[in-house]
């Protein structure tokens, strides 16, 4: 089956050259053409536009910034999809926009799976990651064997939009445990625990989470702060969580207070930033300033 991919950034380009190493025929597209000559340097062939792109593939990638650029990618090539074609939206989306991409694909006879990823660029680039899954079985069946060169894990966590709705969910559950992790830190230091004691008891008990367990070994205690995921793509997640509890008459009030934290108290840090960056904002700094 020959596939397209459309946006080839930190994460969709690991992707592409994950497939292509793995002897995937692959045409790409994305509006930066340095991006795109990255591609062809590794052996894809490139597309004019998702229009084009969309007139070869049997498995069309998307791999875009928010929402609202996978619906006017998706409209925008529509008439092009071909007959029996899958869209796999590894983005993290909004789960109204995958239900209707995939209401536009039963009335012109393609599927839309969403299938949004965790792992970063590393994880993008050596196939290792995780990917969760919502829409058709039988295509989520016959994505299979391009799953597992993309992935260490999937997990089918229901219909169209499912995949989208659990992407939210751990996104916000990862911005609140960094907020309190960091938090846990000073209070260990004032108490004259260092840091990575305090974490390997934590890890040993139920406080445990994966910030704890990959996020401070790996980009906080040695200052790396290089995972690849910025500040802004996690607040932008932090305002899909508020989105998606606002359109569910879903109380999440004990999540409101980090919310703010990353929307509004630590503005200091700036979008470019690193997100595991949070963990240096200190709000008792914050008040006294």
């Amino acid at each position: 089956m020959h596939i397209g991919l459309i946006g080839c950034g930190n994460m969709g380009g690991g992707m592409g050259a994950q497939l292509l190493a793995n002897g995937r025929s692959l045409t790409c597209y994305d509006p930066n053409p340095d991006t795109l000559a990255k591609m062809a340097e590794l052996g894809a062939d490139l597309a004019a536009s998702p229009t084009t792109l969309a007139r070869v593939a049997d498995i069309i990638i998307l791999s875009l910034p928010k929402a609202s650029v996978v619906d006017a990618v998706m409209r925008d090539m529509l008439p092009d999809i071909q007959d029996g074609a899958i869209v796999l939206d590894t983005s993290t989306s909004e789960p109204v926009t995958s239900q209707a991409m995939a209401k536009l694909g039963d009335a012109q006879g393609f599927s839309f799976v969403d299938g949004p990823v965790s792992g970063g660029p590393a994880a993008a680039n050596s196939g290792t990651m995780t990917m969760l899954l919502g829409g058709s079985l039988d295509a989520i069946a016959r994505l299979r064997p391009t799953l597992e060169i993309l992935t260490a894990k999937t997990v089918t966590v229901g219909g169209s939009g499912a995949g989208h709705a659990a992407k939210i969910a751990n996104n916000m559950l990862c911005a609140a445990n960094l907020v309190l992790v960091g938090e846990a830190v000073r209070l260990g230091k004032a108490a004259g625990v260092d840091p990575e004691y305090l974490l390997e008891g934590i890890n040993a008990g139920s406080g445990r989470s994966g910030v704890s367990e990959v996020n401070f070994p790996k980009w906080v205690l040695n200052d790396a702060f290089d995972s690849g995921f910025t500040m802004g793509l996690m607040r932008k997640d932090v305002g899909l969580a508020l989105d998606l509890a606002k359109a569910s008459d879903v109380d999440i009030s004990g999540f409101s207070g980090i919310a703010d934290i990353w929307l509004n108290a630590s503005r200091d840090v700036p979008d470019s930033a690193d997100f595991n960056e949070i963990v240096k904002f200190d709000g008792k700094e914050a008040q006294d300033v």
